[in-house]
């Protein structure tokens, strides 16, 4: 039944959904997108704009391979629709080198060997610069629990705390 009560005649099929226009700034670019309504932010950056920094990980918000910031704020970009970010600034990990220049977290995930099969690193690193910015970390215990949302199976997790100490010291 249909919510007006009357029967759906039998193999029927219903109309997709219009796309929908959308605008985001990502990496400092003006993206003008049209999405379905059920594309989530991950799969607008990869598929729509070529931004394959952004991994697909567990796509349920669990691994955080997905971590983009949104208007200088971390998220799982798997577990939300790129429709409700119309007009946020998104940066990927793409968008941290400047003028052929490393951001320092990149820097130093690569001085300090934090990676292994290297899935894991994108969001790693995105999410590291979201953390910097927050403030909120002042130890590598402080560090530890606030990039839990991030997982490496490889377990490079020891590198990656000390990437991240150099970075804000450096910052």
């Amino acid at each position: 039944m249909t919510h007006s009560g009357t029967t759906k005649p039998k193999g029927s099929i219903a109309a997709a959904p219009e796309k929908i226009p959308i605008t985001l700034t990502v990496n400092g670019t003006e993206a003008k997108l049209s999405v379905a309504p059920w594309t989530t932010l991950l799969d607008a950056l990869r598929d729509h704009l070529d931004l394959t920094g952004t991994k697909k990980g567990c796509d349920h918000g669990q691994c955080g391979a997905c971590t983009v910031l949104v208007d200088g704020r971390r998220i799982n970009s798997c577990l939300t629709l790129a429709v409700m970010k119309e007009g946020a600034e998104v940066t990927t990990v793409e968008g941290l080198a400047h003028n052929g220049e490393l951001h320092p977290l990149q820097q130093a995930f690569i001085d300090h060997d934090a990676f292994q099969c290297g899935y894991c690193t994108s969001g790693q690193i995105c999410s590291a610069a979201g953390l910097i910015a927050e403030g909120k970390a002042k130890s590598a215990d402080e560090i530890r629990e606030l990039m839990s949302g991030n997982i490496c199976r490889c377990g490079a997790y020891p590198n990656i705390v000390a990437a991240i100490q150099q970075a804000m010291e450096r910052s």
